[in-house]
């Protein structure tokens, strides 16, 4: 026998013969090398393409075959149909049509999944005939499987028929027809529902039905109600779908239908027919609720998708019957009952999130009335959202700790998401309750907190707060007069459980913006804050905290500044917190010491750095091994985000728009704090670099304090200027990497203006550029990080301080050579960066004479490395970035792109084979006649690429 190896590896068309099929469908199956499968899956693939499958698709389905190959043969037809049809010559299709009815037939008692397949090919079938070459296709097939014959029970042609007509609908949802005909076929298949209707309506209530047949018929309605039947002329069906429910054989089917019968969005013109079905749904309380009380999840899960699905999709053509406004309460308040389903989610129950956005919808509807009939139903519905609101805090609250315990970490998470959730919505009730809504939540702490004869559960006292939390994080609650109260009641809550510690911590950073307009009441949580930062469980929430109130409140906290500052260098020298928190924590700092006077803030500084440079000292002197390489980096991080934050300059102008901005002292004169420590440190981080330059993430470490610092000082960074720049220089010239260039672009950014601190600047540029010059000799392949940054930085330079351009040490020829070759490179953000070097250097083409100089000696060079990615050699996605190259050549250099593109388009495949001369010609006259709409040009490249691709009118071009 022929190995399957080699049949797979050939796609000569003589081999797709049924033998080597079934040898590759073997080899498919059972060869246990993945490779070969591999193999095997992609020959079969063509094979099932090729014009031969007609030949085998047939033969692979006679009866001695096995299931697998009989399900290769059906599936081949089905992909010639539906994928093929422009090949099928009309005067075959009826043939097709009597062969597959009487392969169905055969099937209908052979292996379910070909049978499914079979189907799927004749609904394919069908949809490409209707209406005008198989007009009542529905009717036909119902008549052709109801007829005796074939030596088929009727049981079986019955499970034949529903299986087909269950497909055809499915098969209409994911067809590849165009759009003119898929309205025309869904109007077809509307019109046969009449054939279908009746049939279904007797298979239900036949008293001798067989369970499986009525499950079909269920799934066959989900399947044609997703084709927007009337809900009118579905009724019947789903009423009985409805006493489909008390069977449980049947009970997920029916659930089904009628949730996909009432979610149509055509449903809510049938207004009469789902007030019909309103009592129907109250009707299934009695079983939700004995489906509640014996663990029965499936069943409550099931009926509450029902009564969600009817209230949300229908809330405001139910709340405007107003002669049903009782039947439509009950709703609500039957899924009020689904939302408080007794246990914790998602252990006990998983049923009441999926109430949780008709309650935004229901809101919604209610506010959208105009103000006397938004005041009526505000009425009735205002206390059912109170009710939700204890509902929500009830479901939000922990397990005891023991069945917390017993939890898996994926239970725990869905639990945390879980209640992320109901603070969104609690966050979104409170648009409508407003301000009682806190004094409500605030009266039940007080009484919860202040009533010593009713010890409480912390479970209750946290969920209280986690409500206030979630408001509080994005609600203005400055206005609200319980806030003090509620910063009065937090040192009276007994902490003693991890939860309740980590919401407490929450809900004072939630307030942070309220404690800066009333500071008085900081020394009632600080202490709170403070001594939850010792504790490793509290990381997130106490530190963030603690970032939250230094941020805001800064100006508050001289003095508490001491104790603050102790606190954390304690918990940091204690190494508590994990990298990322510290992190935050040193920020925080940063934020308290900008508001202090500079002599204290050099104090601190050098009580908190001090350890941290002995600690960098001692490392600097050790070989490089991977422990000491991270001991750095975190050195270097917390350097860096103590500097993010740490602003003198900025004086406090969040204080409201009726106040001046704040300013408690004159600025002051001396060198900034930062700079200071950054000088005295400077020596040392050159040590540490001379021994860590070839490890990349040591050096962006040590560039990333720089950065920083220099984004946050700006002009302030001026007197390490000429160090920094000196030090960058000779990094870059022993070992180039990508954060170093990033660095010198920032400074350009910065103190292009400032012709006192520029000139150290303008010798870095200029060396770092010959450098990367260099590097582009060598081959640049493999640092396209350190190209991308180059780029960057040569458009930063031109946008900022062209006349770095006129420099004599500047090879502007050079830069511009290794702008081409950088557009060529596969990595996206590298080309998005020269495409904009290349746009901020084109509109210097007058007036710097060396880009002018460049641009009409080698420009015809750029513009054939862009109509080359345009052809096809760049990924799509890029194609505005090429289409603004293209529209700046046209604007600065109009006369020689007339040029350019005539002797470019002129050769014979350039850019791509797939476009004729024609075309070429068409997209030159239309780029030039675009010197102003650079959206247009955008619109002409994308067009062309796709012809160049011919990719041009296909469904996959659609998309783009």
């Amino acid at each position: 026998m022929e190995t399957p190896g080699r049949i797979a590896q050939t796609s000569d068309a003589v081999d797709f013969t049924v033998e080597n099929v079934e040898k590759a469908l073997h080899q498919l199956y059972y060869d246990p090398n993945i490779e070969n499968k591999n193999l095997a899956q992609k020959w079969l693939m063509q094979a099932q393409v090729s014009p031969q499958a007609w030949q085998f698709c047939w033969a692979l389905l006679s009866p001695d075959k096995v299931p697998e190959i009989q399900y290769f043969g059906a599936s081949a037809l089905h992909t010639k149909i539906s994928r093929y049809w422009a090949d099928i010559p009309a005067e075959q299709y009826d043939s097709l049509k009597t062969q597959l009815f009487a392969h169905i037939a055969r099937f209908a008692t052979g292996a379910k999944i070909v049978l499914t397949r079979l189907c799927v090919a004749l609904a394919s079938l069908a949809l490409n005939m209707m209406p005008e070459a198989w007009p009542g296709a529905v009717s036909e097939m119902v008549r052709a499987f109801q007829e005796e014959g074939a030596g088929l029970d009727g049981r079986a042609r019955c499970l034949a028929l529903l299986e087909l007509l269950t497909v055809l609908p499915e098969e209409f949802q994911t067809s590849r027809l165009p759009q003119y005909r898929k309205g025309q076929v869904r109007g077809a298949l509307g019109r046969e529902w009449a054939a279908v209707q009746p049939l279904l309506q007797q298979l239900l209530r036949q008293a001798d039905s067989p369970s499986l047949v009525r499950a079909r018929v269920l799934k066959c309605l989900s399947s044609w109600v997703l084709l927007d039947v009337p809900l009118c002329e579905s009724e019947g069906l789903v009423e009985d779908a409805f006493s489909a429910l008390a069977d449980p054989e049947l009970f997920d089917a029916a659930v089904e239908a009628i949730v996909n019968a009432v979610s149509q969005p055509d449903s809510q013109r049938y207004v009469n027919t789902l007030l019909k079905l309103v009592p129907q749904v109250l009707q299934l309380q009695e079983q939700l609720r004995e489906a509640v009380q014996n663990g029965d999840m499936e069943t409550s899960h099931g009926i509450c998708r029902i009564a969600v699905a009817l209230g949300e999709n229908h809330s405001r053509a139910l709340l405007e019957q107003v002669e049903h406004w009782q039947g439509f309460l009950a709703l609500v308040n039957m899924i009020m009952f689904c939302t408080g389903i007794p246990g914790h989610y998602p252990v006990n129950e998983t049923t009441s999130s999926l109430t949780l956005t008709f309650w935004y919808t229901l809101q919604d509807d209610i506010m959208s009335f105009e103000a006397e009939k938004q005041a009526v139903y505000l009425q009735v519905y205002r206390p059912v959202y109170f009710q939700l609101v204890d509902v929500l805090l009830h479901k939000a609250q922990f397990p005891t700790d023991e069945e917390y315990a017993s939890w898996s970490s994926d239970e725990k998470e869905q639990f945390r998401i879980y209640r992320v959730d109901i603070s969104d919505t609690l966050m979104y009730v409170y648009e409508m309750l407003g301000a009682e809504l806190l004094s409500n939540l605030y009266d039940k702490l007080g009484r919860l907190l202040t009533n010593p004869e009713h010890p409480t559960s912390w479970q209750h006292t946290e969920a209280l707060l986690y409500g206030f939390q979630s408001i509080a994080e994005t609600i203005d609650v400055n206005y609200s007069d319980v806030i003090p109260g509620l910063i009065g009641l937090i040192p009276r809550i007994n902490i003693n459980n991890v939860q309740l510690a980590d919401t407490v911590m929450f809900t004072i950073g939630a307030l942070a913006e309220w404690l800066a307009d009333h500071p008085v009441m900081l020394s009632s949580v600080l202490p709170l804050v403070l001594q939850a930062l010792g504790n490793p469980d509290l990381s997130v929430s106490s530190v963030s905290t603690l970032k939250k109130i230094c941020r805001e409140c800064k100006y508050d906290l001289p003095p508490y500044a001491t104790n603050i500052v102790a606190v954390s260098q304690e918990v940091l020298i204690k190494q508590i917190h994990k990298t990322s928190q510290c992190m935050w924590l040193m920020q925080a700092l940063g934020f308290l010491l900008s508001a202090l006077p500079v002599e204290e803030i050099l104090s601190n500084l050098h009580s908190l750095i001090t350890p941290y440079i002995q600690q960098l000292e001692k490392l600097a002197d050790e070989t490089p091994n991977p422990s000491n390489k991270l001991a750095i980096i975190h050195i270097l991080g917390l350097l860096s985000n103590l500097f993010t934050t740490l602003d003198i300059t900025k004086q406090d102008d969040e204080s409201g728009d009726h106040q001046p901005p704040v300013k408690s002292t004159p600025p002051p004169t001396g060198p900034n704090p930062v700079v200071v420590v950054l000088q005295q440190v400077f020596a040392l981080i050159q040590t540490v670099l001379s021994k860590w330059l070839n490890d990349s993430q040591v050096v962006e470490a040590v560039c990333a304090i720089f950065e920083k610092s220099v984004k946050t000082l700006l002009h302030d960074f001026a007197p390490m200027v000429s160090q920094l720049s000196q030090m960058l220089g000779q990094m870059y010239s022993t070992i180039p990497q990508a954060s170093a260039l990033d660095l010198t672009r920032q400074m350009v950014h910065i103190f292009a203006s400032e012709t006192d601190h520029f000139p150290p600047i303008k010798v870095l540029f200029e060396l770092v550029t010959s450098v990367t010059l260099s590097i582009f000799q060598q081959g640049p392949r493999d640092h396209p990080d350190i190209v991308d940054s180059f780029m960057q930085l040569q458009a930063q330079a031109l946008k900022r301080k062209p006349d770095l351009y006129l420099s004599e040490n500047l090879d502007v020829k050079a830069v511009f050579h290794c702008g081409v070759l950088s557009l060529k490179f596969p990595e996206a953000p590298t080309v998005k960066s020269t495409c904009l070097f290349f746009t901020e250097l084109l509109p210097h083409c007058a007036d710097i004479p060396p880009v002018g100089q460049v641009v009409q000696q080698d420009g015809k060079l750029l513009l054939q490395a862009v109509l080359e990615a345009i052809g096809g050699q760049s990924s799509r996605s890029l194609m505005d970035q090429f289409a603004e190259v293209l529209f700046s050549l046209n604007k600065h250099c109009f006369g020689l792109l007339t040029i350019w593109l005539k002797e470019a388009l002129q050769s014979p495949g350039f850019p791509s084979s797939r476009v004729s001369a024609e075309q070429k010609d068409t997209f030159s006259q239309q780029v030039l006649r675009e010197r102003v709409n650079k959206r247009r040009v955008k619109d002409i490249v994308k067009e062309f690429t796709l012809v160049c691709r011919g990719l041009h009118g296909t469904e996959y071009a659609a998309e783009y």
